[in-house]
């Protein structure tokens, strides 16, 4: 019973296809098709998948679910296909919100793999976050733990220290990117230690670029200070693109230097691996014999495997001995209890039973790997000492000064940024003095080393750095002098003492490093998903997210927040900018009236002010994501293993009315309508016709208003699209209409007409009918405007629906009068005996036909913008494809090869086969537009309009290439569109004549009437 109850069939069969990909990946014709990124998300494609079916492969490609070893290029590939479906998924304008909120339910329906329960109800939110409603999107944007961000996509979100799978991340650069986008953050600056490869590099900024990121690339590198390492991020800065970027890094001075770096991540992972065997030889041996168990050896090839692409450290060594250990721990802890009930084992059992409890990873890592625990080998963690006898590369014994020099001689544009852990406020001043102004950056605030204790003096080196930054002598010397003071009368007590002695001396030298540049501040999580408690990735600014978003900051539980200690100023600026178009009105409203930006594209931007950074108690600074906790092994449960149930945000949610089967819930919602409506009409009404029949009257009027707006908003029925009417009609959101508007007669029939307007006040049409239709106006914008507040309409519906009653008076009174003067010809009785008692439905019937009118006009701009979307992409890229074209064969008149479409067919299979192949794709989904898209034909010959004659001409020579039937075919025989193509391939055939003649027409006359 509940399987017909509960959920859609298309819920089911979409269940099927997406675990059919996880369990056994797409078909190998279709994998690298559906990626393509030249087929639009509302293009031809749409004649062979699903958007939710392409949907589910790019997210599970991302998630490496289907290949571990992939290449970089199909993890792009997918990136892009999933943003172009997600951002031309909403029929709203939320549609950012909706794109971040249908990723983030995805990647929940994979992972919840084996919980087909938990998918089936993940699947049909997915579905129903599809239609962009913004209380829906809304709902379940906080449920995945996720803030809104607003639509202008402008909002202050960075993240300015995070790794991915290349360092000790566990995410892909795509990986990384996509989640970044989906939890909101616009400015990130990923770390890498020592090193970066030059293909990961270009992933992670072409993955940037597909998501309209800004990412930067930081290099972690360690010089020695006062016999230790302290730690520096160098940011090369001030490339024009991408591959400017990749340029310098193939520099052979930057290689070079690289080459030098990578050296000391080896000689790292030659520590990681050292250690690995210090574990096998003596401390797992031992662990063995304290918990009673056999520890395996891990072997080296093993744990290189786990570590994957990214570089060998103790934490990844951590987790591979805690994922060794812990099922044979459970193992042990049951055999313990099933030698008696809890409470009769000894002390001793269960202490050990509580020992492997808290054996988490960051407990083996603390208690066995770190390298004070195997003080024989040579620390990483601690410089090179005259004596020690470890073979450690020279970049690694540079001092502070000799690696800034370093870094300045290879670019003069970058970011260098001090981090701050376990550093105090003398070190830092005593690092910038040695930096002599290269230092340009502090990270003065890193959530991780927060958390862990290791930011102890942030407030006296932020006071240093205020201090430097607004040239305040006064407090420089107080403050010099108050660290020289503190300095003991040890041999290094006294060179420090010295040495900021001479600072002191030299104060207007140290102004001048920071006088045109401030020293800036960063800030970053150190988010690595490895490890004990961590914060997710991304910071925030609140006061730059929408005030709904604010609201639900406070007492939320799925979305909590921490604010950081840290405010900094924010500036805020507008800009507008020119329309394409020009025109006429606007030109005169802007010089006749002074409206000097009427019509323009305002654009609204944020920044930070970094060098105004303050710490301070109440900052304006958030975390983005709450702190994962690592509290203990849960030894003693059934499935120790198995993934927190709080990952799945729908996997306790019961079965309810929100996952009724779509058709049920469509009836039970007319149904909930409909039955009080016929109530109230049967209690107010004497004459049997409009008792019984007045309730199908009401609904009659609503269900066929929607349908009729429906049709016009999609450009009307016309006879050379292959849409039906019914395409153009949202079932789900008729009922909707036809359950308020139900539950409004008991509003305007019971409460309004019959009983203020009738019995308390003795007010009828025949006497009053301009006050009449005007309180029952009223009171009916009153209760529309409620219930679109509810369903979370933008405020622009909310106030046009009000204020729509106020023109439905003046029809109300036209059809009023036009019944009075129609009834007696067609009913024998008084017309006032009919109009007093229908005067509710009357209204009704002038309130919905202006709500036609209005919402039609509405819905129709709605979808003129969604065409015009979809055509200026489409249209973009078919013109970069022929100025290509033009570019490489700069001999040839491609314009001309194009009125031939044999020879260009000819000429570009031997030369630009991927060009050709492109060309094709771009005229097929023009083509696709034009018969499926609502609106699209009006929207095509409008923007013709405004094209010169030669991009009109190069338009109708490109479509002509479908001409070429037999090199059509062939591609989607040869899987363009992979195996499901006959569908497609009958489209073409059967349209493709009409509609080249018919694209050849409306570009020629636009010529001729120009003559």
């Amino acid at each position: 019973m509940a399987d017909l109850l509960y959920f859609d069939k298309q819920d089911r069969e979409l269940l099927k296809m997406i675990n059919e990909i996880i369990d056994y990946g797409p078909s190998s014709d279709l994998e690298h098709k559906i990626f393509n990124s030249n087929l639009h998300a509302h293009g031809v494609l749409n004649l062979t998948t699903t958007h939710e079916y392409r949907m589910a492969q790019a997210v599970i490609n991302l998630l490496g679910s289907l290949n571990k070893a992939g290449s970089a290029e199909d993890r792009l590939a997918a990136l892009r296909t999933l943003h172009n479906e997600v951002l031309h998924s909403a029929q709203t304008t939320f549609r950012y919100n909706t794109g971040r909120v249908l990723i983030q339910i995805m990647k929940a329906i994979i992972r919840s793999r084996h919980d087909e329960a938990t998918q089936l109800k993940l699947i049909h939110d997915f579905r129903k976050a599809t239609s962009g409603n913004p209380r829906i999107v809304r709902e379940f944007l906080t449920r995945h733990h996720l803030m809104e961000m607003p639509e202008e996509w402008n909002q202050l979100t960075m993240d300015h220290h995070v790794h991915d799978a290349n360092t000790k991340g566990r995410k892909s650069a795509t990986h990384l990117i996509m989640d970044a986008w989906v939890k909101g953050i616009r400015h990130l600056t990923v770390v890498y230690y020592n090193y970066v490869e030059l293909a990961a590099a270009r992933e992670l900024l072409y993955a940037a670029d597909i998501m309209g990121l800004t990412v930067r690339i930081g290099f972690e590198l360690r010089a020695t200070f006062r016999g230790r390492y302290v730690d520096f991020i160098w940011t090369p800065r001030g490339f024009s693109d991408t591959e400017d970027f990749l340029d310098f890094l193939a520099k052979p001075t930057v290689a070079s230097f690289l080459g030098e770096t990578r050296k000391a991540s080896l000689w790292v992972q030659q520590h990681v691996m050292k250690t690995l065997d210090v574990w096998n030889c003596t401390h797992a041996p031992a662990l063995a014999s304290e918990l009673g168990i056999t520890v395996p050896r891990i072997e080296a090839d093993a744990f290189l495997a786990f570590v994957g692409k990214g570089q060998p450290s103790l934490l990844h060594l951590a987790e591979i001995i805690h994922k060794t250990l812990l099922p044979l721990m459970h193992e042990r802890v049951l055999l313990l209890l099933e030698s008696g009930a809890p409470e009769t084992l000894s002390e001793e059992q269960r202490q050990l039973i509580a020992r492997m409890d808290t054996l988490t990873p960051t407990v083996i890592h603390d208690t066995w790997l770190k390298p004070d625990c195997n003080p024989d080998l040579p620390s990483p963690d601690v410089p090179y000492v005259d004596g020690d006898s470890d073979d450690r590369p020279e970049i690694l014994c540079l001092s502070v000064h000799q690696l800034l020099e370093r870094l300045h001689s290879i670019r003069s544009g970058y970011r260098i940024t001090l981090q701050l852990a376990g550093l105090s406020v003398e070190d830092v001043l005593e690092i910038l003095w040695d930096g002599q102004g290269i230092v340009t950056h502090l990270e003065l605030f890193n959530v991780k080393e927060w958390h862990d204790g290791n930011l102890t003096q942030l407030k006296q080196i932020n006071e240093i750095q205020n201090a430097i930054n607004h040239g305040d002598v006064m407090q420089l010397k107080q403050m010099l002098r108050t660290m020289m003071a503190g300095f003991d009368d040890s041999p290094e007590g006294e060179a420090r003492r010295a040495k900021f002695k001479h600072i002191l001396l030299h104060i207007p030298e140290l102004q001048a490093m920071y006088r045109y540049v401030p020293l800036h501040s960063h800030f970053g999580t150190d988010s690595t998903s490895h490890l004990g408690n961590r914060y997710g990735m991304g910071l925030a600014v609140p006061e730059t997210l929408p005030r709904n978003a604010r609201k639900r900051l406070t007492g939320n539980k799925f979305i909590s927040p921490v604010t950081l200690p840290i405010r900094v100023g924010v500036g805020y600026r507008e800009s507008y900018r020119e329309q394409e178009k020009r025109s006429g009105f606007r030109d005169w409203v802007r010089h006749s009236l002074g409206f000097a930006t009427f019509g323009m594209e305002r654009k609204r931007e944020w920044n930070l002010l970094y060098e105004d950074a303050t710490v301070q108690e109440e900052g304006n600074i958030i975390t983005m994501g709450g702190i994962t906790v690592e509290r203990s092994n849960s030894i003693t449960d059934p499935a120790p293993a198995s993934e927190p149930a709080h990952k799945n945000p729908a996997s306790h949610t019961r079965l309810g009315k929100a996952y009724l089967n779509t058709t049920i819930s469509n009836v039970l919602k007319v149904l909930v309508g409909f039955i009080p409506a016929l109530l109230t009409f049967l209690n107010t009404q004497e004459w049997w016709v409009l008792a019984w029949l007045g309730a199908p009257i009401w609904f009659g009027i609503t269900g066929v208003r929607n349908v009729i707006q429906a049709v016009i908003a999609g450009g009307g029925v016309r006879k050379n699209m292959l849409l039906s009417w019914k395409k153009f009609v949202s079932w789900s959101r008729v009922c909707d209409s036809l359950m308020y508007t139900g539950i409004s007669v008991i509003l305007l029939e019971g409460l309004t007409r019959n009983l203020l307007l009738s019995k308390v006040l003795g007010l009828t049409v025949e006497n009053y009918p301009l006050l009449v239709f005007s309180i029952i106006a009223l009171a009916n914008g009153i209760y529309i405007s409620s219930h679109n507040i509810y369903r979370g309409f933008p405020k622009t519906a909310v106030v046009g629906n009000f204020f729509r009653s106020v023109l439905a008076i003046p029809v109300a009174m036209i059809y009023n009068k036009a019944l009075y003067l129609l009834f007696p010809l067609i009913i024998n009785m008084p017309p006032e005996q009919i109009l007093i008692p229908a005067a509710a439905i009357v209204s009704k019937f002038a309130s919905d036909t202006v709500a036609g009118i209005i919402e039609s006009v509405a819905d129709r701009r709605n979808n003129y913008r969604l065409r015009n979307w979809d055509y200026h992409t489409k249209l973009r890229h078919m013109f970069a494809c022929y100025t290509r074209l033009e570019l490489a064969f700069p001999d040839k008149d491609i314009l001309a090869l194009l009125a031939q479409p044999k020879e260009f067919i000819r000429f570009t299979e031997k030369n630009a086969k991927a060009l050709q192949v492109e060309t094709f794709i771009n005229a097929l989904d023009l083509m696709y537009f034009w018969y499926y898209q609502p609106c699209a034909q009006q929207t095509l010959v409008a923007l013709l309009r405004g094209m010169t004659r030669e991009e009109r001409v190069v338009l109708a020579r490109i479509q002509s290439i479908l001409l070429n039937v037999q090199e059509v075919c062939q591609l989607f025989v040869d899987g363009m569109l992979g195996t499901n193509f006959s569908r497609a391939l009958s489209f073409y055939l059967n349209n493709y004549e009409d509609y080249i003649s018919t694209i050849a027409r409306h570009c020629s006359s636009f010529d001729v009437r120009r003559r």
